[in-house]
């Protein structure tokens, strides 16, 4: 099935999947399969954790084939103006980070593994309990790539924060994170999918745990990483190739150089609750990015608005048991329907 831009957003105003005659409701009782209470545990006291295993060697093999194979679109961040971090600090390094986009809109087979993401049984439970029923995504995901001495990303994030993330005490309402009545939720999600090793001393990805509870904005000179001994509040989690830390984008977070050999490789998602929205780029994307999307995965890039308006929902259940089908939905009344269809002329106010 073909769904351009147009026919996506059309599809997300109805909130029902592309064959809306075989759509399955849901119940407002039915709930999708949650974190672990020690996992909600250790996010509520850290603001992220890691999921280990995810993604199989053989998956993580054709997720770097993939990159290998469209290599030549990685961009170099050479400019003075795009460089993350000052090279004199704890987070800069002469060489540049590597970033390439698109990859959800790849020929298959090389899309496969980074769409799969978007609806992965192991990874829905976690998004769901932090986003929300509904959950969608916001960026569009990148790949990110360092060589050995290439830069970090001085810290940013954080709840008392500019609109760019940057250090400044204002409560920022697009980085927070709460926790309610034993529910979590943050209003912006990231989503790392490791493609390689990341070991002790290598570098990479580093946070400041606990940092989503800030009362405080984080201090310039600490954020810049110039602040003698702050290295000590940093912590790198360890990880193996299929790995996924999953963290709040309230949890103040950077990276310092990579220093390891290899090539460091990683897939970055972004996700949100079902109404809110930070990026809007999925209003310029081509016809052809949604090509052979599953329905599950088509109803994680529909626009914000609400679940009870029919809109079409990602369950561990339809990923598990019927992945193919079209996705749930919550039923709205259909004498509310008709009644907004005699108001505005739509189905939906």
């Amino acid at each position: 099935m073909r769904i351009g831009v147009a026919s996506l957003l059309a599809f997300g105003r109805r909130g029902l999947t592309p064959s809306s005659t075989s759509v399955r409701h849901l119940s407002a009782s039915m709930s999708a399969s949650h974190m672990s209470a020690h996992d909600k545990f250790l996010f509520d006291l850290n603001g992220f954790v890691v999921v280990r295993n995810v993604f199989s060697p053989s998956e993580v093999a054709s997720a770097n084939a993939a990159i290998d194979a469209n290599a030549a679109k990685l961009c170099a961040r050479e400019e003075t103006g795009l460089r993350n971090a000052q090279e004199a600090s704890l987070h800069g390094a002469a060489g540049p980070r590597l970033d390439m986009g698109g990859m959800l809109g790849w020929p298959k087979p090389h899309s496969d593994v980074f769409r799969s993401v978007l609806a992965h049984p192991k990874l829905i439970p976690y998004i769901t309990e932090l986003c929300g029923e509904g959950y969608r995504l916001d960026h569009q995901p990148l790949i990110v790539a360092q060589n050995k001495d290439s830069e970090g990303f001085s810290l940013h994030g954080g709840p008392i924060s500019g609109d760019d993330g940057q250090p400044k005490g204002k409560f920022n309402p697009e980085l927070q994170y709460r926790s309610v009545n034993g529910e979590l939720w943050t209003s912006l999600l990231a989503v790392s999918v490791h493609l390689v090793d990341h070991g002790p001393g290598d570098g990479g990805f580093c946070i400041v745990r606990g940092s989503h509870k800030l009362n405080f904005p984080v201090p310039g000179d600490v954020a810049a990483g110039l602040t003698p001994g702050f290295e000590e509040h940093l912590h790198h989690p360890v990880t193996k190739a299929g790995d996924v830390v999953i963290w709040s984008e309230a949890t103040v977070h950077g990276a310092t150089p990579w220093r390891a050999e290899r090539q460091r490789r990683f897939a970055l998602y972004r996700f949100s609750p079902a109404n809110m929205g930070y990026g809007r780029g999925y209003t310029e994307l081509p016809p052809h990015f949604y090509d052979g999307m599953t329905p599950l995965q088509l109803a994680a890039v529909l626009p914000p608005y609400a679940t009870r308006l029919e809109r079409a929902i990602v369950t561990v259940e339809a990923a598990r048991d019927r992945p193919d089908e079209p996705a749930p939905i919550k039923a709205r009344s259909a004498a509310k329907k008709a009644f907004d269809k005699s108001l505005f002329g739509t189905n939906f106010f």
